[in-house]
């Protein structure tokens, strides 16, 4: 069975369809990647996914299931239970979700007296634990440091801990390496694939990064203004692109040299 499976989604604000049905179903332990250029749709269906859409907008058509349970119409207390326990997520920038005027320890510890339940020892020595599984160097130091005091790569970290704090199923992972240098990225992405690979997290793969979706993914929908213009297997799409988006964000991405991570057809 699926743990994440959207089917003809569609999304609209007063009455304008902003994503034109998009379907894709995700496995225990699988990895779906979804590219395409700003205002192409792709945060808005994975904010579909989490029951976290701006005011006004909505989910018009199609279905969302998780782990089983189909999302259509359940309660702000039914969402908040599953966001972090089934469900969880990691954005662009790690500092807009961190409280500045608190440490990194306890706004993970938090997390895991309120989502697992745990006594405030038993949290701390948790988030702990977590700081060290997402490879951060002196995770007893880090939990009692602010956000102002961590390096862009040491707050997604940190951030990542935070949101497998409580074992989520599925985690998605928007634009999650945008911001951050070409060495700590290729590190955070070795840290999602290890994750993958130790616990069974399937991921959702945000980005405009070819590079960042033929490393990690094993499919992958290609977006453009709301719509899915191409979807499969990384390998056709990124090697046999049928469509011609695909083919020039394919081309604009050559230069860099990002066809060194596509396994060879």
């Amino acid at each position: 069975m699926s743990l994440l499976e959207l089917s003809n989604v569609r999304i609209s604000l007063h009455g304008e369809e902003l994503v034109h049905g998009v379907s894709f179903a995700l496995e225990p332990g699988g990895v779906v990647g979804i590219v395409g250029e700003s205002g192409s749709g792709k945060t808005l269906t994975c904010r579909a996914a989490l029951g976290i859409l701006p005011e006004g907008i909505t989910v018009t058509g199609g279905s969302i299931e998780l782990d089983g349970r189909d999302l259509d119409g359940i309660g702000a207390k039914e969402w908040t239970a599953l966001r972090g326990t089934t469900i969880s997520a990691v954005f662009q920038d790690p500092a807009s979700y961190l409280n500045p005027s608190l440490t990194i320890g306890s706004q993970i510890a938090e997390v895991v007296r309120v989502k697992l339940g745990l006594k405030r020892r038993a949290a701390r020595e948790r988030a702990i634990e977590l700081l060290g599984a997402v490879r951060l160097r002196d995770p007893a130091e880090v939990y009692r440091q602010y956000p102002h005091e961590l390096s862009g790569g040491m707050l997604q970290r940190s951030l990542i801990a935070a949101a497998i704090a409580a074992g989520p199923k599925v985690l998605i992972a928007d634009e999650a390496t945008t911001a951050l240098d070409v060495t700590v990225q290729a590190e955070i992405l070795d840290l999602l694939r290890d994750l993958r690979r130790e616990t069974g997290l399937a991921l959702v793969v945000v980005s405009h990064d070819l590079a960042v979706v033929a490393q990690l993914c094993e499919e992958v929908l290609v977006m453009r203004a709301g719509e899915v213009v191409e979807q499969g297997t990384v390998e056709q799409v990124l090697h046999r692109p049928r469509h011609e988006y695909t083919r020039l964000l394919i081309e604009e991405h050559e230069a860099y040299g990002w066809e060194k991570y596509l396994v060879s057809s």
